[in-house]
């Protein structure tokens, strides 16, 4: 079953992945093969960049208090019942580490993950795991794209449908409207895909349907037609 992505995006969420990291890799240090600087430069990086969002959010707070008051101070008006902003108060300092600690964690988690005694187990105490993904309905999949034309050609705009992890490739047919039908056009595995063929001379209808595929067999339902006029 696929997995999200294990690296937390928001930054909060980053500290907290960092800091658990830190409390619990003693357990694991050795099997894992982890010297203790390595174990060490984490714990650094951990509580610096926890330190760091800890400032952060008093100075963006006063940033928008002394704004406030600044304009009061020039335009007048009611100040606020709290009077004058006031100095915001710091943690206590811990020791800077250098920049790139995302980076650093990357590497780390690439190490441990290649250690042949890692297992999901011990990532997931750690919190560098992924959640399982549920899958989609795989009968009702159903791609939705639109066409339009740029540079003399068609771009087929299609996309997974936040279903890529679950997906191979997208099969994308067309009707040139030459008594053929719909006829195979691509099986795209990068979305967005351009038509190259030439607009004929005189105006035609083109139309398009898409319909996912897993492997070499097609899963869910094709798309709606999308059609545009070309040539002429």
């Amino acid at each position: 079953m696929a997995k999200t992505k294990y690296l937390a995006g928001n930054d909060d969420d980053f500290a907290a992945q960092l800091q658990t990291f830190k409390l619990n890799i003693g357990s694991y240090a050795t099997v894992l093969g982890l010297a203790a600087p390595q174990l060490a430069a984490q714990a650094a990086d951990a509580d610096y960049f926890s330190y760091v969002l800890q400032c952060q959010r008093p100075m963006q707070n006063g940033a928008q208090q002394w704004t406030t008051w600044k304009d009061l101070v020039r335009g007048g008006g009611a100040p606020p019942a709290a009077g004058s902003p006031v100095a915001p108060t710091f943690p206590p300092a811990v020791a800077a580490v250098a920049l790139g600690v995302e980076a650093r964690f990357r590497v780390l988690v690439k190490q441990l993950k290649a250690n042949p005694n890692y297992n999901p187990a011990m990532g997931e105490a750690l919190g560098i795991e992924g959640a399982q993904q549920t899958g989609p309905d795989l009968a009702t999949v159903q791609p939705v794209f639109a066409v339009q034309i740029s540079g003399g050609r068609v771009e087929v705009g299609w996309g997974w449908g936040g279903n890529a992890a679950f997906l191979d490739l997208c099969e994308i047919q067309v009707d040139r409207a030459d008594g053929k039908g719909f006829i195979p056009l691509t099986f795209d595995t990068t979305p967005g895909y351009v038509d190259t063929q030439p607009f004929p001379a005189a105006p035609a209808k083109w139309t398009y349907k898409a319909i996912y595929r897993l492997g070499d067999v097609q899963v869910g339902q094709w798309s709606n037609p999308v059609s545009l006029t070309v040539g002429g």
